[in-house]
């Protein structure tokens, strides 16, 4: 059995050259990677993990992105109780299907679909790979953001496909961000202490015009600043921050094959 309908539980990275980029990872979030292989002894995919725990994915690029020069990028898949039912919903409210759903061995099922600004998000039906086994601790995944132009389209969109509401999250200074809750944490049940999925933040005249709307992933870090020091020497980049922010201080990275994704430090007790 996976994960409750409508969760973010697991991300995976999609390269142009998936040996090449394993030890970044490896090196910066003290990740241990497995590869696997069909019966006819091709690479499939690598399960990345933590202190024993799945904590990510990787694979290469599908082959009509092959040799396009088209740079690594994170995926984030939520979990869901019956794909078919769910892509369903997910046209019916105005998204788009991407790839269709289909079984991955005896895993589970997958399915990748845009909503109607294009951001891309993934579908999973757990098999026996239910999904990250552990989150919020360095080295695992702590968060899933959309970037929109139109938060109202979006919340509208995202309640009709997936049932997610969505609470407003007010700083000083800051632009509304709205945080994505899902009724189907239960009391008792899983993550049932954390009441939140995900976040969403709108993309203003401050971002680069040509930014699209998206989907990013967020890693846990135990010291950003430390992790962000050792980015030239492992071959990656800051794409943007160091910064403080009310949930931690967060900053925007990259890998040597362009895969953008985000390392964020809680703040501390004082």
């Amino acid at each position: 059995m996976g994960y409750q309908h409508g969760l973010f539980t697991w991300a995976d990275l999609a390269a142009p050259d998936p040996a090449a980029i394993k030890g970044f990872y490896m090196a910066l979030l003290g990740w241990d990677a497995e590869d696997q292989y069909d019966p006819e002894g091709n690479y499939v995919y690598t399960m990345f993990s933590k202190d024993g725990h799945t904590v990510a994915g990787l694979g290469g690029h599908p082959p009509a992105m092959a040799g396009e020069g088209i740079p690594a990028f994170w995926t984030s898949y939520v979990s869901v109780d019956d794909i078919d039912a769910t892509i369903v919903r997910w046209v019916e409210a105005g998204g788009t299907v991407m790839m269709p759903a289909m079984d991955v061995f005896d895993s589970g099922r997958m399915a990748f679909v845009a909503d109607p600004e294009g951001a891309v998000v993934a579908f999973w039906q757990a098999g026996k790979h239910v999904g990250g086994q552990v989150f919020n601790v360095p080295g695992a995944m702590t968060w899933n953001e959309l970037n929109t132009r139109d938060p109202e389209s979006a919340k509208e969109f995202y309640g009709k496909a997936l049932g997610w509401e969505f609470e407003a999250f007010d700083s000083p200074g800051a632009l509304t961000y709205w945080l994505i809750t899902v009724p189907e944490k239960e009391k008792g049940g899983l993550f049932a202490e954390d009441a939140y999925n995900g976040g969403m933040l709108t993309i203003t005249e401050d971002f680069p015009p040509e930014m699209p709307a998206n989907w990013s992933v967020y890693f846990a870090s135990a010291n950003v600043d430390k992790d962000v020091a050792r980015l030239d020497e492992l071959g990656g980049g800051l794409f943007a921050g160091v910064i403080d922010t009310s949930a931690g201080r967060l900053a925007v990275v990259s890998d040597p094959q362009g895969g953008v994704f985000q390392l964020i430090t809680p703040p501390q007790p004082t």
